[in-house]
């Protein structure tokens, strides 16, 4: 039985594949249920994203799990083969623990990933089809994660337009919780500024839309997080003064915020300072508001090269933690193998004390015969040793006449090692 991870990402395949094999989790929660009762395959988790579909799973071979992805798709295994990736044992605790730490990740160092994981595991463990050799290792890339977010910087830089506008605004004003926030149209672009400035605790944000529904929905999402407001579009010059950081993206192709209006909105603010991030192109607020005294005016341009830079420091931390995810992937390794040893050392002992207590009770037997005791002594103890030496001699010779002339060379050195170290009892 080996542990497998195996396979589909955006480096491997293209969306329409991925969209393929993606589960949801009612359907993920049918599949995994009917495994529970499979002989062969369940011990499992699948994690499933818009970046990846992946199955981990204990396994005698890689093509059961392939077959399983392939079948629960309805698509012929060979449509697969040229866009999976496979790992067996160490190399697929290697890829778990680079996936839950963003190592893997479209963008570089992201954090949700790991949460993704954990709900994966999760799920599996709702079904009943983790074993605890399976929850071992995933429980142990958890704690790999954690080590590499706490203790390298590959996801403590801004590498998105959204995180950065957010850091962006801690780093103008001190306390957040006292900020309001407006967004002027409710995309993709700001509903990422507002999901992060939400989480980051700022007081209010002002929602500005041309369409009413797509504003009130984002309202829906971050109101359990933050006071939020809707504004209608055509209130935005009005509404401008009660905001300390407006991100504005609307793809209009007129500027849909004046110098006039940043005039007046600053006269009424009497000058508290203002920051503006301009994320759109073109230009949603005129350039010349960067001339206003108590005003911050921040372009695409300007927080693109802040993000490279930013992307720059989490390639050159990467090194470092992919370091660290392969010392962990060692410890865990040895541990298991450690534990897999110590299995088979107590069967060793179990047997020596098998052949310990024959050998004994037939000398025992011979000594109450009649039969001569320092004789039987001297057969008990050849007797005896001959029997416990007996697997080591076989492994020695087995593997002096191997082609792997390392193994022996390896057992030899170390045999020679303990029988330096053990001392000779002196008879008296």
């Amino acid at each position: 039985m080996s542990f497998f991870a195996l396979g589909v990402n955006h480096q491997t395949a293209s969306v329409a594949l991925r969209e393929q094999i993606a589960f949801n989790p009612e359907r993920l929660k049918e599949l995994l249920a009917e495994q529970n009762h499979h002989q062969n395959l369940n011990d499992m988790v699948v994690v499933s994203t818009c970046n990846r579909t992946e199955v981990y799973a204990m396994a005698d071979n890689a093509d059961m799990v392939l077959d399983w992805l392939a079948r629960t798709n309805g698509l012929d295994v060979k449509q697969l083969l040229n866009h999976v990736y496979r790992y067996e044992n160490a190399d697929a605790v290697t890829h778990l623990m680079r996936v839950s730490s963003g190592l893997d990740s479209l963008m570089l160092g992201e954090p949700q990933i790991l949460g993704q994981v954990k709900t994966a595991l999760s799920l599996a463990k709702d079904a009943d089809v983790v074993s605890g050799s399976l929850n071992h290792i995933f429980e142990y890339a958890f704690y790999a994660a954690k080590r590499v977010r706490s203790e390298t910087a590959v996801g403590s830089h801004a590498v998105s337009m959204g995180y950065a506008v957010a850091q962006l605004a801690l780093q103008v004003f001190s306390k957040p919780e006292k900020l309001t926030v407006m967004v002027v149209a409710a995309g993709e672009m700001n509903s990422l500024v507002a999901k992060h400035l939400a989480e980051m605790g700022v007081g209010k944000i002002l929602i500005c839309n041309r369409g009413q529904e797509r504003a009130e929905h984002l309202a829906q999402e971050i109101a359990h997080r933050v006071e939020v407001e809707v504004i209608p579009f055509t209130e935005l010059a009005n509404n401008l003064h009660r905001a300390d950081v407006i991100s504005s993206c609307t793809g209009s192709l007129h500027q849909v915020i004046s110098f006039a209006d940043v005039k007046t909105a600053l006269k009424k603010r009497r000058y508290q300072q203002m920051l503006m991030v301009d994320l759109a192109v073109p230009r949603d607020i005129d350039s010349k508001v960067e001339s206003l005294d108590g005003v911050y005016l921040y372009g695409v341009d300007d927080l693109q090269s802040v993000i490279d830079d930013n992307l720059a420091q989490r390639r050159q931390a990467a090194v470092e933690a992919e370091v660290m995810v392969n010392q962990l992937v060692t410890q865990l390794i040895t541990k298991q193998r450690i534990n897999d040893a110590g299995s088979t050392i107590h069967r060793f002992r179990e047997h020596g004390e098998q052949q310990s207590q024959l050998e004994l009770a037939q000398s025992l037997a011979r000594i109450q015969a009649g039969e001569d005791a320092e004789k039987v002594l001297q057969d008990f103890a050849h007797r005896l040793t001959q029997k416990l030496l007996h697997p080591t001699s076989m492994l020695l010779r087995n593997a002096a006449e191997s082609d792997e002339v390392s193994h022996f060379e390896w057992l030899q050195e170390n045999l020679d090692d303990i029988f330096k170290k053990q001392r000779q009892p002196k008879i008296k």
